[in-house]
């Protein structure tokens, strides 16, 4: 994929995005030695509240500044007796990870082990254990503004209304591309893809895997 990415990129300008911190991203993209904030063009942290261009760091955004610390509070301490209270197969550590933008919420826990995750991701498309909380929380805290997005194995995202992955979009239109392509795999309603892949200022294309974003890619920007 890196080699690819890195032909595609003498043809078109490559960037990424997704909920995740910036530490966790870069890990995940530091193949073979790269520095992924150098490699692409763009790199967008947190949705976007977290921006690079070109390795040099944009504006950003800050969730407890938004929501105010009580209502803070508020928020995580029912969401932690909601965790307490539910009963699933498997539990470890990590359940309420505080970010910049957002908080993520993880029922089983991020320190979970690869085969966990996949196990609970498993019991999780039965029983929609994610799904059923976010509902509770759309309903308790309807006056709060937070969107509440399912993505990922084993957790959902809480941010402000419009911190979604559209969020980072500011950074790349200001730059007047005629077109701007958007690859996910969370496109369905709900998912953490949803809303920058239905925006009308995307061409969203729905992928399963890696070899779908390298076909699609070739078949846009490398087959003339």
């Amino acid at each position: 994929m890196v080699d690819f990415l890195r032909k595609l990129k003498d043809q078109v300008a490559i960037g990424f995005v997704g909920g995740s911190d910036l530490v966790k991203i870069t890990e995940q993209l530091s193949v073979n030695g790269i520095n992924a904030l150098e490699f692409f063009d763009f790199g967008f942290a947190e949705n976007g509240l977290i921006a690079y261009r070109l390795g040099k760091k944009q504006a950003s955004q800050s969730f407890i500044n938004y929501i105010g610390e009580e209502r803070y509070k508020k928020l995580v301490n029912f969401i932690l007796h909601y965790l307490a209270d539910l009963d699933i197969p498997i539990k470890r550590g990590t359940f309420v990870e505080f970010r910049n933008g957002m908080i993520n919420v993880s029922p089983i826990g991020r320190n979970a082990t690869v085969n966990e995750r996949n196990e609970f991701e498993a019991y999780d498309k039965i029983h929609q254990i994610r799904a059923a909380f976010v509902n509770v929380l759309r309903e308790k805290f309807a006056d709060y503004g937070l969107t509440y997005s399912i993505g990922g194995q084993i957790s959902f995202d809480v941010f402000p209304s419009g911190w979604d992955k559209t969020y980072c979009l500011r950074f790349v239109e200001q730059e007047g591309f005629d077109e701007i392509h958007f690859f996910g795999d969370k496109t369905y309603k709900g998912g953490n893809d949803y809303e920058i892949f239905t925006d009308p200022r995307t061409i969203g294309h729905s992928v399963k895997n890696s070899a779908d974003t390298m076909r699609i890619c070739t078949e846009l920007f490398l087959s003339s």
